[in-house]
């Protein structure tokens, strides 16, 4: 059986809850509360990463989510960051609290910044603030707030239509917006967004395939999902696709606000459930979150039952190779437990991307 890493490629801190939007497709529970992350918790996750960071040559990340992080203010994100040493700060934002005075900041802390936007402003009706009204505007004020500070970002898109005739679309805006990188979720039934996402296949296989055409006549952006498939399918016509998925399973610990940690899944923080309790692994504030990851396959009653899952995955699956098994949450949310295998979002997100990939392939 596959193992969890003891230590993880990154982290993810939840300085508060709060966002100051209300889109429609959100997963998070409490984003209308302002519980707020202290400076002991930060600092009990800091003596766990520093360690981390230290052999890994700089290259670890913190990423500030789970939440608006921008919500928690410029002088309380700079106190939850101080504890943290040779680590590189991420935030992932909607981009509509974004200044002049935020850019200084971004830049006086080296922090990189990815943007939640949908595309055009016709695409975004779905991020809206908290009485209903569209945000586009804000998000945009606060790109170009970016691009006047010469402060490099990525994209964060979510496609809730997938289908031919949007990817070319999506990427031509894109390339426009200027951003670095760029990264596409289909939306995912998860959290409190009960929203199905069962896309049609050949819909879905399309747009993917049309996302890679219209890459490669200018691919001055990196699309995280094109370049993992290009690298998969490089590794499979060299035969090394057997060494390209870890050896064990990064546990992406999730340390939420009051200093509770969540593996594997962020998207697990906040719930609870009768058979499964709050899905936590403990709390930074009474064990070392090193402490916690050296014991994570028994340190949640669920994750023993992911872990068959992820085994039932490589035994049923011809893609497994690919995405590794299906995502924690996305299995309890789709299927209310985590030994189920295919979900919704594998067959969205990878496996009709990996044969969109190839149609694109096949038909050139």
């Amino acid at each position: 059986m596959q193992g969890i890493a003891p230590v993880p490629g990154y982290v993810v801190m939840q300085p508060t809850t709060l966002c100051n939007l209300d889109c429609t497709y959100c997963y998070l529970p409490f984003r209308s509360r302002n519980d707020r992350m202290s400076p002991a918790v930060a600092a009990a996750v800091a003596e766990s990463v520093n360690p981390w960071a230290a052999a890994s040559d700089g290259r670890f990340s913190v990423v500030w989510h789970a939440g608006e992080p921008m919500a928690a203010g410029r002088a309380g994100l700079a106190e939850l960051m101080a504890p943290f040493a040779g680590v590189e700060h991420h935030v992932q934002t909607n981009a509509t609290l974004i200044d002049d005075a935020w850019c200084t900041f971004f830049a006086d802390h080296g922090v990189r910044v990815s943007v939640s936007v949908d595309g055009p402003a016709e695409r975004n009706g779905q991020r809206i603030n908290k009485s209903g009204s569209p945000v586009y505007r804000q998000i945009m004020h606060g790109i170009e707030a970016l691009h006047r500070h010469g402060v490099p970002f990525s994209a964060l898109c979510v496609v809730s239509d997938p289908r031919p005739g949007l990817a070319a679309e999506l990427y031509g805006y894109f390339l426009d917006l200027g951003c670095e990188v760029l990264g596409i979720n289909i939306e995912e039934q998860e959290g409190v967004n009960a929203r199905a996402n069962a896309f049609a296949d050949d819909a879905v296989r399309a747009f993917w395939a049309e996302l890679v055409a219209a890459w490669r006549v200018d691919p001055r952006i990196h699309v995280r999902e094109i370049e993992w498939t290009l690298r998969y399918a490089e590794a499979v016509l060299t035969d090394r696709a057997d060494g390209l998925l870890p050896a064990t399973l990064d546990p992406i610990p999730t340390i939420a606000a009051d200093g509770r940690v969540f593996l594997l899944s962020p998207e697990l923080a906040g719930f609870t459930d009768p058979h499964y309790g709050d899905f936590s692994s403990g709390s930074v504030l009474t064990t070392p979150l090193a402490s916690i990851l050296a014991r994570a396959a028994t340190s949640a009653p669920w994750i023993g039952e992911y872990l068959d899952g992820v085994e039932s995955c490589r035994r049923t699956c011809p893609y497994f190779g690919f995405c590794g098994g299906a995502h924690a949450a996305n299995r309890y949310f789709e299927h209310g437990r985590f030994d189920g295998t295919e979900t919704n979002h594998c067959r969205n997100s990878k496996i009709r991307l990996l044969e969109g990939v190839l149609d694109h392939a096949g038909a050139r």
